[in-house]
């Protein structure tokens, strides 16, 4: 079972926190795409771990490793215990979400609002690292609404790291809680890696990763020169094949994802998801991204759009799905 890199590595790739869309079926197609990229969870709120379906919100299956859970909240207490649950289910790390910037964490206070509460963020994060044996991250954006991300984001660096924190990992983007919507915040307010480059180069002993428009491998490439790990986000989910690529050009791993072993490992997470009382739609919508530039890629997305809704559906409409690709054996980064 692989586990993460440690966080004093210079090279980490991970796949960010999406709500809506990285669940236990995107992780599953995602893991079976790479090995050495770090997964994380949809944002679970703290009093849902504590107090909800836990299987439904926690589970995983052990092929997901390394893989972490995202939590949200800003109660000392229950972030704590949030975090011991996550590792009893057995999860790799702990992030606290310090960058949502939607309407329903708003009104929880937490999320990105706790820009503004760099003290209390610290406050998470030491009583987080007392409960868990596990690393403990913060996922953050360099400010808020009229903040200077020049002092905001140093405040809030200084105190996770004070609390010893293991990473910290930046959006590159403001984020506006007045005046954007959740969608505008994602695209809106512009990138400045820059800023982000300048946290590192404060805090130079201190693990600092990035996220935001990242789109390719070079991308990634060239932001490894500056900070210690890059997060793809919806290039990864968009373009499900970029995962393909990383551990060959990334990590020198030879193994090539071949296109019937993919077909088949989601035809068995779709047939225990579906024995579970599930549909097979859960499973394909996100595999759709999966393909761009192939020949058969058009039908491929054809069939998962229109049978994969039926009620009825199952696994079979993966491999006819898969059927409509070219014939000419290729890797699925392809």
């Amino acid at each position: 079972m692989l586990r993460p890199a440690p966080y004093d590595t210079d090279r980490l790739v991970a796949v960010a926190p999406m709500m809506d869309w990285t669940d236990v079926h995107c992780r599953a197609l995602h893991r079976a795409l790479t090995r050495r990229t770090l997964l994380y969870t949809e944002m679970v709120v703290a009093e849902a771990a504590i107090r909800g379906d836990r299987r439904r919100l926690l589970g995983f299956e052990p092929e997901q490793h390394p893989i972490a859970l995202q939590i949200g909240g800003s109660e000392l207490e229950r972030v704590a215990e949030a975090a011991r649950i996550g590792e009893d289910f057995g999860y790799d790390e702990i992030g606290l979400n310090v960058g949502c910037p939607s309407d329903r964490v708003q009104s929880g206070t937490f999320g990105a609002c706790l820009m503004r509460e760099p003290d209390r963020v610290a406050a998470c994060v030491d009583a987080m690292k007392r409960a868990v044996a596990i690393p403990v991250t913060v996922k953050c954006r360099i400010g808020v609404d009229d903040q200077n991300p020049e002092t905001a984001l140093d405040d809030l660096a200084g105190g996770v790291f004070d609390a010893n924190a293991d990473a910290l990992w930046v959006h590159a983007r403001k984020a506006w809680l007045q005046g954007l919507s959740p969608k505008e915040n994602r695209d809106v307010p512009p990138l400045d890696y820059g800023r982000v480059y300048r946290l590192k180069q404060t805090f130079p002993d201190r693990f600092v990763g990035i996220n935001g428009g990242i789109r390719t491998i070079e991308d990634v490439q060239t932001h490894l020169e500056h900070v210690d790990g890059v997060m793809l986000g919806r290039a990864a989910y968009h373009n499900t094949s970029l995962l393909g690529e990383i551990d060959a050009e990334l990590f020198g791993d030879p193994r090539i994802v071949d296109r019937q072993e993919l077909c088949e490992t989601m035809m068995r997470h779709a047939e225990r998801h579906i024995a579970a009382g599930g549909r097979l739609i859960h499973v394909t919508r996100h595999m759709v991204g999966l393909f761009q530039g192939v020949p058969g890629a058009r039908r491929y997305r054809q069939v998962l759009s229109s049978e994969a809704t039926r009620r009825d559906a199952g696994p079979e409409v993966i491999a006819a799905a898969f059927a409509e690709l070219s014939d000419v054996r290729n890797s699925a980064a392809a």
